[in-house]
């Protein structure tokens, strides 16, 4: 696969390869299945290795059960779960063999294949033994009031101290990368940018570099330059809202308003600038559709955000009963973080200094100057301050790239050869997005495995509610800057 150094592994020998990944800091980034017309199945991990830039994937085929990873690595927890229940993989030693994507009771048959949830004390197989008089279970969901995606969490708790938390996502079954199976390379970026619409750029860039380097074609530099600065302010306007949402669950109105009033300031600008408030219908692979004149006016227009950017954190940051619920609240430890996957501010507000856009850079990031804020205390606050840090950044790299802007091509001929493979990623507003895209014999799309940063993040989530309290939860699943779409794709 182009972007990617390949591996050929056995079965036998997949858990001492990752006992030395494990024991060279290096980290899974994903997995997945492909069944490539006429061979056997395979089961792919996508992997990093500290100082090097080039990703590694070890190809093993399945042989009828493979051996999980899980104990060792737990971030493969819900890939080798989400195998087992869309693809009927046998993962022997799982420690958590429920299902995870395919909604069932206990003796309800499971994607028709006559798989059946094991019997539990508690009726779901998800919860552990309960058995003191004074907890209680809460379950909350799916349907939640406001707009609030679907999802169902149960809390298990005494008084107001919650013991157990259990999320249950993938309410919708929206079958996105099953979208992608046999359309043209060139218009299924449409579909990507909709896989989660506060992410329309990081995906479709994603989507776009997989199919690149499918295709072996070079993108114009100009295009390459416009990718980042629309790439920065997608960043920018989420992060917004996500300081608004935040100041929402501390009761913090004002912060609230305010939050959300620059998020529709920077909106207008994305709408002016190409017509969209999400910034779609732009990429394409090869470059982009049609080109962008930012002008001056936009660089003037950036700056005046940013000046009513640094006054709102200010005050943000001397609102003492904004802070005081912010501080110590969902405390997420460094190895905690590394161990479940946790990707983009969550994990670098936990003291783990990572970031595609300068260890793997893509478009036009390398030489640029990207600063990658690093907060060791993992707490709300921290994640918090990660993206203050990030907006101002991100408003630095807006100004660079109108400065290097020059003319030129905005796009090459890009048409990935049939059976061809790719992998692509973006570092979007919430970590690490990954496109592993395979073309068929035909030059349609036969396969495309995306790995979302919620997907991470949800995972490592549940380890900062237990021990907490029920007043807590809103505001740290806030910090966190969650979605289910990046779950439920």
């Amino acid at each position: 696969m182009i972007g990617t150094r390949i591996r050929q592994l056995s079965p036998p020998s997949l858990i001492e390869n990752a006992e030395a990944l494990h024991a060279s800091g290096g980290r899974i980034e994903f997995a997945y299945a492909w069944s490539p017309a006429g061979q056997t199945r395979q089961v792919r991990y996508v992997s990093s290795i500290p100082r090097e830039r080039e990703f590694e994937m070890w190809v093993v085929p399945d042989v009828g059960e493979l051996p999980s990873l899980t104990p060792m690595l737990p971030l493969l927890g819900w890939y080798e779960r989400e195998m087992m229940d869309l693809q009927d993989l046998k993962f022997t030693g799982h420690p958590e063999p429920y299902p995870l994507v395919i909604r069932s009771d206990d003796n309800v048959l499971l994607n028709g294949k006559g798989h059946r949830t094991q019997p539990h004390a508690n009726g779901r197989p998800y919860l552990p033994d309960i058995d003191a008089t004074d907890v209680q279970q809460l379950p909350f969901g799916p349907i939640r009031a406001d707009v609030l995606e679907s999802a169902e969490f149960t809390f298990v708790y005494v008084g107001e101290h919650i013991i157990h938390y259990q999320p249950r996502l993938f309410f919708k079954h929206r079958g996105m990368e099953k979208c992608f199976e046999g359309a043209e390379p060139q218009h299924a970026v449409v579909i990507a940018e909709r896989v989660s619409g506060v992410g329309s750029v990081g995906h479709a860039l994603a989507y776009c570099e997989a199919i690149e380097r499918a295709a072996g074609c070079k993108v114009p530099v100009r295009a390459r330059a416009l990718r980042v600065l629309l790439a920065e302010m997608e960043r920018l306007y989420n992060h917004l809202h996500y300081l608004g949402h935040l100041c929402n669950t501390t009761t913090l109105k004002v912060g609230e308003a305010q939050g959300k009033l620059l998020e529709e300031r920077a909106k207008q600008l994305n709408s002016r600038l190409t017509g969209s408030r999400f910034l779609r219908s732009l990429l394409v692979p090869g470059g982009l559709r049609r080109d962008l004149n930012p002008g001056k006016w936009l660089g003037d227009a950036l700056e005046n955000l940013r000046e009513e950017f640094a006054s709102y954190m200010d005050r943000l940051e001397k609102s003492e009963s904004h802070l005081d619920r912010l501080i110590t609240t969902g405390l997420l430890p460094e190895r905690v973080a590394f161990d479940h996957g946790a990707t983009g501010p969550i994990e670098r507000a936990s003291g783990l200094d990572r970031d595609l856009r300068r260890d793997h850079p893509y478009a036009y990031y390398e030489g640029l100057p990207l600063v990658v804020p690093i907060f060791t205390e993992g707490d709300a606050y921290a994640r918090e301050r990660v993206r203050f840090a990030e907006i101002d950044a991100s408003f630095v790299l807006c100004q660079r790239i109108l400065l290097l802007l020059e003319p030129g091509p905005i796009r090459a001929d890009c048409a990935p050869a049939p059976s061809s493979e790719g992998l692509g990623w973006s570092e979007g507003p919430r970590g690490s997005l990954f496109y592993a895209v395979h073309v068929g014999s035909d030059g349609r799309l036969a396969r495309v495995k995306i790995k979302s940063p919620s997907f991470s993040n949800w995972r490592a989530f549940p380890f900062t509610v237990h021990d907490t309290n029920m007043m807590d939860y809103a505001i740290n699943e806030a910090s966190f800057g969650l979605t289910m779409a990046g779950c439920d794709r």
